[in-house]
């Protein structure tokens, strides 16, 4: 009987702590997913133009340094490398190494983009003096050779550029008010009499995408999904602009975090779907989507949050970056 009891209880141990151990694997393992875009009228210029995208990195670490994440970024080839967003826990922590010293690895920043997320710090603030700076995290950022993307960052080749553009502000016009702006958290120093000058800058930055040619491309990156609810909101507004985008990138959603077998995903943090965000559309959670002409590409990203308590990790649902290959379609 005792030895009965003692084979149950070595089972019982195993099966709490295989479990525990293959999920401490899976959060430390990096996974590269790899996806071809189709662009129409893509041209021959920018075939093959490859873009790396860093997302929800939420201050993990992958080694010491960031040896391990440096190491598999450093593999890759690309044109332009981008991070959506949510590189920190919150928007009050300090806690800048693991972002900084994964960027300070990077040896391609040639076209290296921004912008934050809902974790992050407001990319201005005021100081002592009552003067509009950039946040400290933002301008460390800055110096170590990566661009906060405010409004457009135009790539030339030959007769074609192609654009990377801030979504939130290219849906704006001169006249957009932003208490007018539904259905998304506007940053706090949008309203402030200090940012005018700035916001009028940056949308003469962004005319460039009002006198597009038929070969520009342009790629707009939001930290959050851009759904198909919200776009309809986006496209019957009466203040809003929305743009003729090739390709959103996004991240947020974590793929969900934590998978589970047969069910797949139980809850993304998503206002515009029913229920919240319980049991959304399974094919509205990572990876490449279409809808009404807009492609759009959400990062499952690096790291994981304690929205939930006690389940900040990632269950099924290993790290990723993600290698996105533009296509002339066929």
């Amino acid at each position: 009987m005792r030895k009965r009891g003692g084979k149950i209880l070595i089972w019982l141990v195993i099966l709490l702590v295989v479990p525990v151990i293959y999920v401490i694997w899976e959060n430390q393992r990096i996974t590269v997913a790899e996806q071809e875009v189709e662009i129409d009228q893509l041209p021959d210029e920018f075939e093959n133009f490859t873009i790396l995208q860093i997302s929800d990195l939420h201050e993990k670490e992958f080694g010491e340094n960031q040896k391990n994440l440096i190491k598999a970024v450093n593999s890759i080839e690309y044109d332009a490398i981008v991070f959506t967003g949510d590189m920190l826990n919150s928007t009050e922590s300090t806690a800048y190494e693991a972002f900084y010293s994964f960027v300070e690895g990077i040896t391609n920043k040639e076209n290296a983009l921004y912008i934050p997320g809902n974790a992050d710090p407001e990319s201005y603030k005021l100081n002592s003096q009552g003067t509009l700076v950039k946040d400290e995290f933002i301008a460390g950022m800055e110096e170590r050779g990566v661009k906060l993307l405010e409004s457009v960052h135009s790539i030339e080749a030959g007769e074609s550029a192609l654009h990377f553009t801030e979504f939130e502000l290219s849906l704006w016009t001169y006249t957009t008010e932003p208490r007018n702006i539904q259905g998304v958290v506007q940053p706090t120093y949008i309203s402030l009499p200090q940012y005018e000058d700035r916001r009028n800058q940056l949308m003469k930055e962004m005319a460039v995408l009002d006198d597009l040619q038929a070969s520009d491309v342009v790629i707009a990156l939001n930290h959050y999904p851009v759904v198909d609810a919200r776009i309809d909101h986006i496209t019957s507004s009466a203040v809003l602009t929305f743009r003729a985008y090739d390709l959103i990138l996004a991240g947020h959603y974590h793929g969900g975090q934590i998978r589970l077998p047969f069910l797949g995903v139980v809850f993304v943090p998503e206002p515009w779907y029913e229920r919240s965000g319980l049991f959304p559309p399974r094919d509205r959670v990572k990876g490449l989507w279409e809808y009404k002409g807009t492609k759009q590409y959400v990062s499952t990203g690096l790291g994981s949050s304690g929205a939930l308590p006690y389940l900040n990790f990632r269950v099924f649902n290993p790290p990723e970056i993600n290698v996105l290959k533009l296509k002339a379609s066929k």
